[in-house]
């Protein structure tokens, strides 16, 4: 399924299957997580693809080729490809383990081509394996929600009160890392969505409610998954002294203007850019033995633009994911 202009449908298109170039594999596709990054990419809101594009960046695939100089994955290996699909490894961000923040990375489904279709190429360096016990469908969500959930929960801090805003495909995982961690966590979704309040609760919430609501007791700290701004200064107010507020989206709203004294008291405001291959390789590790459960809901390939457009509307129940190979991927 091809991007040919922002803000236009995806669509179908035959293309040659691409050759694996030096350092590169050449995966065969079976499921590809569908993310609002995808969406702020096709809707024209992240300005710098390359066009025509192959959206798609959670993929879970077969390695089918192997170009030259790859020592590892081997032919016929599953493996995951992530956001992040290629970086210069000499900056100063690079060499300090900093990758996210490489000012010449590439990423997958945006400058590079990613897994909206049969066969996507990708950097060996960044491909992750895949751990055991999951199926392509359930595991390709690990791969930027998971992992992007798994980053910012980490840069939270130690926070005993979690506030979780926006409780879609990352935050239904981060609760169960929470939770696993010793984390008391509180939902919030848009105004008056009972089912997605039902579902964090579910998931072991203790407290779920609008997203302008106030919860039953301050935050130590709050990770923001949804592209609001406004959601800012909500969950400064719901915050605790010394409490940190994660943006953890690739886009967001204007933030607006408020008063200092919300700020005030040592809280801290900071965003996430990105993930490193570590970051990815802790959460592989991680998930099986939580074990994290992944709840998706599963598209055909040709299905694209539905389950973009559900996603757009906030009617997606944990993680929407494109099947490409419906016998592999299952």
């Amino acid at each position: 399924m091809l991007l040919e202009e922002p803000r236009q449908p995806l669509r179908a298109a035959e293309l040659t299957r691409p050759p694996p170039g030096r350092g590169e594999v050449v995966v065969r596709v079976t499921a590809c997580g569908v993310c609002r990054t995808d969406l702020h990419i096709v809707d024209g809101e992240l300005e710098e693809p390359k066009l025509p594009l192959v959206p798609g960046h959670q993929i879970v695939g077969y390695v089918d080729q192997v170009g030259e100089a790859v020592e590892r994955p081997a032919e016929g290996e599953r493996v995951g490809v992530p956001w992040v699909g290629w970086t210069c490894g000499t900056c100063r961000f690079c060499r300090s383990g900093r990758e996210n923040l490489c000012d010449r990375a590439r990423f997958t489904g945006y400058q590079l081509d990613g897994g909206y279709a049969a066969y996507a190429a990708a950097d060996a360096r960044f491909c992750l394996a895949v751990p055991d016990g999951y199926a392509d469908l359930q595991a390709a969500p690990l791969l930027c929600a998971g992992a992007i959930g798994y980053r910012s929960l980490h840069l939270a801090g130690e926070a005993e009160r979690l506030g979780l805003y926006g409780f879609g495909a990352a935050a239904h995982i981060v609760i169960q890392i929470a939770r696993f961690e010793g984390h008391r966590t509180f939902a919030f979704t848009r105004e008056g969505d009972d089912d997605a309040q039902r579902f964090a609760l579910e998931l072991g919430a203790e407290w779920a409610g609008g997203a302008l609501e106030r919860p039953p007791e301050e935050l130590d700290a709050a990770i923001i998954f949804a592209p609001a701004g406004e959601l800012v200064p909500a969950a400064l107010r719901a915050l605790a002294k010394g409490g940190t507020v994660v943006c953890a989206g690739i886009h967001m709203s204007d933030i607006p203007s408020f008063p200092y004294e919300l700020l005030w008291g040592e809280r801290v405001v900071r965003s996430v850019a990105n993930l490193t291959r570590r970051d990815g390789e802790e959460l592989m590790a991680l998930a099986p033995r939580i074990p994290i459960h992944t709840e998706v809901q599963a598209y055909p390939l040709e299905q694209a633009n539905e389950a973009l457009a559900q996603l757009r509307e906030g009617n997606v129940r944990g993680a929407a994911v494109l099947v490409i190979d419906e016998a592999a991927a299952a």
